[in-house]
């Protein structure tokens, strides 16, 4: 195969770079092979897909109540048997932001995304809870994260693991190069992160460290209110779930992955996903990237995942690319849909993309933080 036969003939240098990250020829020429095809009828789910019903949708504990309390007790719990570690999404450039390291700019006055991830992990130190903060990089964030944690990178209590990469194709499904003529290397998506935890080794020695028991709560960097809740941990732990995915209620015209059933499973599906007769905006809930999941479950996946096909700009020129979401965690592993609040002291979800929706969220970053402990 031509595709091939340009790949291996790339710089050594180069290819000891890409297997380093998990790059895999097999799947290049897979993706290149199914080009042939239609993108949109690759991308799309076959079979039933349904509006989930009420009672998929499950409500946080209520604040106050005795089921609250009774949760968040069990939760403290778990974590201070160190059976809960927290795994951030944090491979992303703020493009939007000026190109910089999305976990190194600054969230609130002098504190950065990272800053506050670490002020988290200290609070709930002081509630003798050792709770391991894991960080997903990319090639581009790997460094400069490791440089701004210095000595506090120990690799167990603070650790930072990449995920994987693959070269662009072209429409033709040919190697991409750049305007340089160099092939262009990219992430290949969050939803690397089961795999590159485990070549990690860090799932592996806290299972170890737990005697097999634990879990492991994963979120994105910029969505500082998806913090570690001690009675949604509870909730999780009382019901026996391998998995559960918050969602909370659309407001306007919110776009992104929603709650479906796919023949009669629960599963969070992008939209673009979707068959064409089913109407995301009718689903009136979407998924936070925010996971809550068995450490054991999450290391005993056996799945291919779908990767997606998606068209990218790269200097003056179209390439395109192929991504793995984590959303498709769920169709392994069935979900409970966690409904969890998205304003106010409890809220959940409070994701930022560009300047101008920080310095509008910060006032809001600010109260939730402070009501967590976060910030003193």
């Amino acid at each position: 195969m031509a595709l091939l036969e340009d790949v291996r003939a790339l710089p050594p240098e180069l290819l000891r770079r890409l297997e380093a990250r998990g790059f895999r020829e097999d799947r290049l020429a897979a993706w290149s092979k199914s080009m042939h095809t239609p993108k949109d009828l690759r991308n799309r789910l076959g079979g039933e897909v349904t509006a989930p019903r009420p009672t998929d949708l499950v409500d946080a504990p209520e604040p106050g109540s005795a089921s609250h309390r009774e949760c968040h007790e069990r939760g403290l719990e778990i974590m201070r048997r160190g059976e809960l570690a927290l795994t951030v999404l944090a491979g992303g450039m703020a493009t939007r932001m000026g190109g910089v390291v999305k976990a190194l700019v600054e969230a609130l006055p002098g504190k950065t995304f990272l800053d506050l991830r670490l002020a988290e992990q200290a609070h709930n130190a002081s509630l003798g809870a050792k709770v391991p903060l894991f960080l997903m990089t990319s090639e581009a964030t790997h460094g400069p994260t490791i440089a701004a944690l210095g000595s506090r990178h120990d690799g167990e209590s603070i650790a930072a693991f990449e995920q994987r990469v693959s070269l662009r194709l072209t429409k033709e499904g040919e190697l991409f190069r750049d305007d340089d003529g160099e092939p262009s290397v990219y992430a290949t998506g969050h939803g690397d992160l089961p795999e590159a935890l485990s070549a990690s080794g860090l799932l592996d020695r806290f299972l170890d460290r737990t005697g097999g028991n634990g879990y492991v709560w994963i979120a994105n960097l910029d969505n500082l209110g998806a913090t570690v809740d001690p009675a949604m941990l509870g909730w999780f732990a009382t019901r026996g779930e391998k998995l559960a995915v918050e969602v909370v209620d659309k407001v306007g015209s919110d776009r992104g992955g929603v709650p479906v059933l796919w023949n009669g499973r629960r599963i969070i599906a992008e939209e673009f996903r979707l068959p064409l007769d089913v109407d995301a905006n009718a689903i009136r809930v979407f998924n936070t990237n925010t996971f809550l999941v068995e450490a054991a479950a999450l290391r005993a996946l056996d799945f291919d995942f779908t990767f997606v096909e998606v068209d990218k700009t790269v200097g003056t020129r179209k390439a395109v690319q192929f991504e793995r979401l984590l959303g498709e965690i769920t169709a392994p592993i069935e979900p409970a849909f966690l409904r969890v609040p998205r304003a106010g002291e409890g809220s959940r979800f409070l994701p930022v993309k560009d300047p101008a929706e920080l310095e509008q969220r910060r006032p809001e970053l600010d109260l939730v933080l402070r009501s967590r402990g976060v910030l003193s």
